[in-house]
């Protein structure tokens, strides 16, 4: 089984966008949380088979790590 770490954006217009950094190019997004938790697993699976199908390695993510930091507001 193979793990791969996902971003969940919040949209403006409604939604999620979602990246996957390990997979370049692997984007997706949906309606609800659900919805692209779903969706970015279907995009996983397929950027996969696309990997296997053109004889390429299946990337493996490596060290990633996330994090939320605070900084100071600009005074105005």
């Amino acid at each position: 089984m193979l793990k791969y770490t996902i971003i969940l954006v919040p949209e403006e217009e409604g939604g999620y966008s979602v990246e996957v950094p390990a997979l370049p190019g692997c984007f997706t997004q949906g309606e609800t949380k659900e919805e692209a938790i779903a969706m970015a697993k279907e995009a996983i699976e397929l950027y996969l088979e696309s990997c296997k199908a053109h004889g390429e390695s299946i990337p493996q993510e490596t060290g990633i790590e996330s994090l939320t930091i605070a900084v100071k507001e600009p005074v105005a």
